[in-house]
């Protein structure tokens, strides 16, 4: 029979950005008799976690978890939504010469069709056609249909809707975000202290047990947060820390960011291939931000003329993820954990994921290391799978041919392999993706999928008989959808303050 133990008295996050401000409401949550300092360190600008604008589905339903409301976003974060990532040319060329692209919608709705062969041989793989085009002709999904159009609304849920079984993802204002989280933090008790950290007490045991900030004096705690970025300032102070570089896996070493422009209201954000690196264009209620992803041995003449403009800001990246990313008593989430580029808005994905495995393996003031061995068990296996997931953009057709041949994780073989010859996604735990979610991102980055067993078994009329289905779920759909712009601004007219 185990025993109780004595419960965490003391938790210090450092880092107050928008991923520190939401760990240590989330820990406040989870402890609500313990004590919750935040320290607000001097930002990093290369904490991609915390100066995202995005992030995937499975951010709304921690933020649902946590009782941060959607509406709030959308509110008083400038928030909106996503359906879809279009990929321009990561498909190549098709025979005559025009370059393919392919969307990827979120969510799991198309389980049952994408097992049929009209899902693999119509809905599925790259198109031709024109950019945004909305006809089901050119459409993988219902998702793909709608940001065509740019209809959409978040329907009354007391019944189901055309819309129901389309997932989103949300956009926001980072620092808009932050101030929300940060005075929903101090309602529910949070102390916030901001100050450089100057000097850790070691606790003889691998971890801390003091910080010393500068200007605010020595903080004791029983547990650490190190939500600081690249430097990982608390993690690195701890003990030696290991880390598996994935230089060979990922070609990315310099993000050049754009002066931001016009907003731009649009149910879709873009991925392309310029002549070097890749460029990512995010919409938003607030701007438009274009970012360029770069290899090493691109010119500043170069980028210039791929952003349009001289960079406004640029940081390098050195792509790897901690071994052990909780030691002795000090837990590192997001940038302090792993470092990689922004393709896919995988960065603040993987940091809500890590928060939400470290809240299910709180301690008690003595560390069972059994707990903390299973935390960097679960914690690697996410950091592989988005390692893996970003390796699978590079291995589409354009992208290969861009960035040259790259190392392959013995998981990320298997899946070309088998999604190649018979058309399915072996199962590997901890990835942030669903398989049916990795299956349209292979067909949107034009590599083909072999038909799977069911779907050459199915009649001679199956494929007419989903067409059909797929038809009339979208014109349902479509039916039920307003103009996207014309349903946010009626949400936030009738939503103002009074």
């Amino acid at each position: 029979m185990s025993n109780p133990r004595a419960p965490l008295r003391r938790i210090v996050v450092a880092g107050d950005g928008q991923l520190g401000s939401l760990a240590a409401l989330a820990i406040k949550q989870a402890l609500p008799f313990a004590e919750v300092i935040i320290i607000g360190t001097p930002v990093d600008n290369g904490a991609l976690a915390d100066r995202s604008p995005t992030a995937l589905p499975f951010t709304n339903r921690f933020h649902d978890r946590l009782g941060l409301q959607e509406e709030l976003l959308l509110l008083r974060a400038g928030g909106c939504h996503r359906l879809v990532l279009r990929y321009i040319g990561w498909g190549g060329n098709d025979g005559s010469g025009t370059v393919q692209h392919g969307a990827m919608p979120y969510g799991l709705s198309n389980d049952a069709s994408l097992k049929t062969r009209f899902a693999q041989e119509w809905g599925g793989g790259s198109r031709s056609g024109t950019e945004g085009q909305s006809g089901s002709q050119f459409a993988g999904s219902v998702a793909e249909i709608l940001a065509g159009r740019g209809q959409f609304a978040i329907l009354p849920s007391e019944t189901p809707t055309p819309l129901s079984d389309v997932d989103y993802a949300l956009r926001w204002n980072p620092a808009a975000y932050r101030d929300l989280i940060i005075e929903r933090a101090a309602a529910a008790g949070v102390r916030h202290i901001a100050g450089e950290i100057s000097d850790t007490v070691p606790d003889g045991q691998g971890g801390l047990s003091a910080l010393t900030i500068a200007g605010a004096g020595t903080i004791e705690a029983d547990f650490f947060v190190d939500c600081t970025g690249p430097s990982a300032a608390l993690l690195s102070r701890s003990a030696p820390v290991e880390r598996d570089d994935w230089q060979e896996y990922l070609p990315i070493r310099q993000l050049a960011f754009a002066q931001p422009v016009k907003p731009v209201l649009s149910l879709e954000d873009r991925v392309s291939l310029p002549q070097h690196g890749w460029l990512n264009e995010l919409a938003g209620r607030d701007a438009l931000q274009l970012m360029l992803a770069l290899p090493d041995g691109v010119s500043d003449g170069q980028i210039m003329d791929m952003l349009g403009q001289p960079p406004a800001e640029s940081i390098s990246l050195n792509p790897g993820a901690v071994c052990e990313p909780w030691t002795g008593n000090v837990a590192a989430l997001g940038d302090a954990a792993a470092q990689f580029e922004p393709l896919g808005f995988l960065n603040l994905d993987l940091a809500h994921r890590q928060l939400e495995l470290l809240l299910e393996m709180l301690p008690g003031q003595v560390v069972d290391p059994r707990e903390r061995d299973e935390y960097n068990r679960r914690a690697g296996l996410m950091a592989a799978g988005v390692r893996d997931v970003l390796g699978l953009h590079y291995a589409a057709p354009a992208a290969a041919e861009r960035f040259g041949p790259l190392k392959q994780s013995a998981h990320l073989k298997r899946v070309l392999d088998q999604s190649s010859r018979r058309g399915r996604i072996p199962f590997s735990e901890e990835l942030p993706l669903a398989n049916q979610e990795l299956s349209a991102l292979l067909a949107a980055l034009g590599m083909g999928s072999g038909l799977t067993p069911l779907a050459l078994a199915e009649g001679n009329d199956a494929a007419e008989k989903s067409r059909a289905a797929f038809e009339a779920k979208a014109q349902a759909a479509l039916s039920a959808a307003p103009p996207y712009g014309e349903w946010l601004g009626r949400f936030l007219q009738s939503n103002q303050p009074r």
